[in-house]
């Protein structure tokens, strides 16, 4: 297992684009589902995309088309293109990994980074 941290959020207008980028420091990027969730104020963490340890991606619907997860092997790290962004893409996005190569999203979830800042305003 190794350590998460997350960076690249920041405050954007709507349409604008942003990247997050989740580091590790072991070996999880190379051997693990990683994914991305995210949490407003006063709302449930809600899953935002997955992607298994060959990179296949999965996302929900309300981020389809404007998101798209990806990973560096070389460099460990999990990333997340955020493009045409919405006022209710707003939260702190967190990265977390699970102890399994394919993503079981039901299944725990138990490494995860502090989080990063993410706020979509006019």
């Amino acid at each position: 297992q190794g350590q998460l941290m997350e960076s690249g959020g920041g405050s954007v207008q709507p349409g604008g684009s942003l990247t997050l980028s989740c580091t590790t420091s072991g070996n999880t990027v190379r051997r693990n589902c990683m994914g991305w969730f995210r949490q407003a104020p006063g709302k449930e963490r809600e899953r935002v995309a997955t992607s298994t340890r060959l990179d296949t991606p999965s996302y929900e619907d309300s981020v389809k088309g404007r998101f798209s997860i990806s990973r560096d092997y070389a460099k460990n790290t999990l990333y997340l293109q955020m493009n045409n962004l919405k006022t209710e893409d707003s939260g702190i996005y967190y990265c977390a990994a699970q102890n399994r190569a394919v993503c079981v999203p039901s299944d725990p979830w138990p490494e995860w980074g502090r989080g990063t800042q993410v706020t979509v305003a006019s």
